[in-house]
């Protein structure tokens, strides 16, 4: 199926509304709708869905993959990975993961050549107002709307994995938290899927 933004937005409110009910839930998702660029944002600036809409492109197929990765690794739990998260904490982790990019990705322009002749091209740049970081500044902006639970907050805080700056600078804490929190590893993954497997990159 050839799926345009407003499809993707579609099918985000829709995973949302029927998973995530939890006090504060509609404010935060009044806000994403009506303050915020999240549906019609990029996912990046040059790397996967770096095109209007990418960023809820984006968290839409994370969230469809690391249900893949739930079921493949719980199918033989006696309650089957509903017994180890539930539906709203996978729905919360996936669809919000990457709000620390919301209102961050600004529109400029540059001189390319094209047939001979001098064309201004947009691109994305960052602009961004609120340098905390990327994973723990989901958590923070989530925070401001509604409570999360450790797991949630882990899964989130960590879900770049050993692209995260943190690690990189030498923290030690990425390993500790996906020993103890696996379903953390197993969001991580699935980003990682998805943007590598489902998504492309504008040229």
């Amino acid at each position: 199926m050839d799926w345009h933004i407003d499809d993707y937005k579609a099918e985000f409110l829709r995973i949302y509304n029927e998973n995530i009910h939890r006090a504060g839930a509609d404010k935060l998702l009044e806000w994403l709708t009506n303050k915020s660029d999240f549906f019609y944002a990029p996912a990046s600036t040059k790397f996967h869905s770096n095109r209007m809409g990418g960023l809820c492109e984006h968290s839409v197929k994370a969230y469809y993959r690391f249900i893949q990765n739930l079921q493949n690794e719980y199918e033989e739990s006696e309650e089957g990975w509903e017994g180890v998260l539930s539906p709203e904490s996978a729905a919360i982790i996936a669809l919000l993961h990457d709000l620390c990019k919301v209102n961050t990705y600004k529109v400029d322009y540059r001189n390319v050549k094209v047939n001979g002749e001098w064309v201004q091209k947009p691109y994305y740049t960052t602009e961004d107002e609120l340098p905390y970081g990327h994973g723990e500044k989901s958590v923070y902006m989530i925070s401001g709307f509604m409570r999360l639970s450790r797991e949630e907050a882990m899964a989130i805080n960590w879900h770049m994995g050993a692209y995260d700056l943190r690690v990189q600078g030498g923290s030690y804490a990425l390993s500790d938290a996906f020993y103890k929190f696996p379903t953390a590893l197993l969001f991580h993954i699935a980003d990682v899927q998805t943007t590598y497997l489902d998504e492309t990159v504008d040229k």
